[in-house]
């Protein structure tokens, strides 16, 4: 295997109760704490081992198929049992485990006594899981080994673990260039463009900064804006339509363009009942969209899925073409930026509260405090809207065609 010096230090060194990898993507992390998941395998003492990851398909991703990918379903197996004990075996030792995505997820660790713990996107787990871990790893020479990507300098992980001088433990900062043994140059320099502003830091850098100010700070006008459709391939252009319900609320819908991975939006439909002194029911907003994507042949038209009378009226209406869109607020906001910075998506000009909306949409500083990456709920609905749609068209966590609700 070719390893990095970090790596090799990793290996040498992880020798604490908690030995935790923290940093940019693509720098080998993940890839090291699953060869100390190996080597713990076969050195920590009789006892209970768990994996623990955000949900059990991102264990699936990110650990147990490049596991397998390596050494082969025959010492590596999938994840089985029923929903109350869930376990894979890892070179013949078997594994509990649990997706520890929300506050429900702490009460599948009662009782349980634990030799070793493998964690795998540690920031995305309640932090009141983690404080029931730190009692279940009871058994002499226990131990823990994670990984994650940096948050917010607020986030507990920071905060109360990384930053906490008392506890038995070890942490490995990592930047994109530690993977520079392993990685193609080429690879490396394109991301560092595809990456600005918090996400150059933490993606790449590696570093635990605040998200603060304007969320897309990397947007500019004069490079994202265009008075006309530029798509110049012979392809046919595909047509979408992008919603978020509202009905105190301003209610937006926006028609994009796609080629490829270009992305853009062609117009927009935007109406606030506050301003309008009136507020129109389900059936105007239906007609509305009709009207508004009449002459165009729309693939699909991405909702929030929590829309649900608008969802009803539109089937009743004989929209077949909905679909609940991937509503996830910071994966989407990623996606969303990158799309900006690498050019890849633009707005015409004719639509003027989404781009009146880069300039106010901006981070909540309240939940920063907390350790939270949230937006401002102000000023967004077409933020929402662009997000909904770029996110379940092109995000990382898109899985085949959206669901129909």
């Amino acid at each position: 295997m070719v390893y990095s010096d970090k790596q090799k230090r990793v290996l040498r060194e992880a020798d604490a109760r908690w030995n935790i990898l923290h940093g940019a993507v693509r720098s080998g992390k993940s890839f090291i704490s699953s060869d100390l998941l190996v080597k713990r395998v076969h050195q920590q003492p009789r006892g209970n081992c768990l994996m623990v990851g955000k949900t059990e398909g991102t264990l699936t991703r990110n650990v147990i198929h490049p596991l397998q990918d390596r050494w082969g379903s025959t010492y590596i197996s999938d994840i089985s049992g029923s929903s109350g004990s869930r376990e894979l075996r890892i070179f013949g030792r078997k594994f509990y485990v649990i997706g520890a995505n929300d506050e429900r997820s702490v009460k599948k660790l009662q009782g349980m006594g634990l030799v070793y713990a493998y964690g795998d996107e540690i920031t995305t787990w309640p932090q009141s899981f983690f404080e029931m871990l730190k009692s279940r790893l009871d058994k002499k020479g226990a131990k823990f080994d994670g990984s994650c990507n940096p948050e917010g300098p607020f986030h507990w992980l920071k905060t109360d673990v990384l930053e906490n001088e008392e506890m038995n433990r070890k942490d490995w900062h990592f930047t994109l260039d530690d993977g520079k043994d392993f990685l193609d140059p080429d690879f490396i320099s394109e991301l560092k463009k595809e990456y600005v502003g918090v996400w150059y830091k933490r993606y790449i850098d590696g570093l635990w900064v605040m998200a603060e100010g304007v969320i897309y700070d990397m947007w500019r006008d004069e490079t994202n804006v265009i008075d006309e459709l530029d798509f110049k391939e012979k392809d046919p252009v595909k047509y979408y339509c992008s919603l978020d319900y509202g009905t105190n609320n301003p209610f937006v819908a926006g028609l994009f363009g796609v080629k490829g991975n270009q992305a853009r939006l062609i117009k927009e439909y935007y109406y606030d009942s506050n301003k309008q002194g009136r507020q129109k029911t389900d059936a105007e907003y239906s007609k509305d969209l009709a009207n508004f994507l009449d002459g165009y042949n729309v693939r699909n038209i991405y909702i929030d899925p929590s829309a649900t009378s608008f969802k009803a009226q539109l089937r009743a209406d004989g929209f077949s073409n909905v679909r609940n869109a991937n509503n996830a607020v910071l994966d989407g906001i990623k996606t969303v930026s990158k799309k900006i910075s690498d050019g890849s998506y633009k707005v015409l000009s004719s639509c003027q509260n989404t781009i009146k909306e880069k300039s106010t949409y901006v981070w909540d500083n309240r939940a920063q405090q907390r350790g939270e990456d949230k937006p401002l709920k102000e000023n967004d609905h077409c933020c929402d809207m662009e997000r909904y749609f770029l996110h379940t068209q092109f995000g990382r966590m898109k899985v085949g065609a959206a669901k129909a609700f």
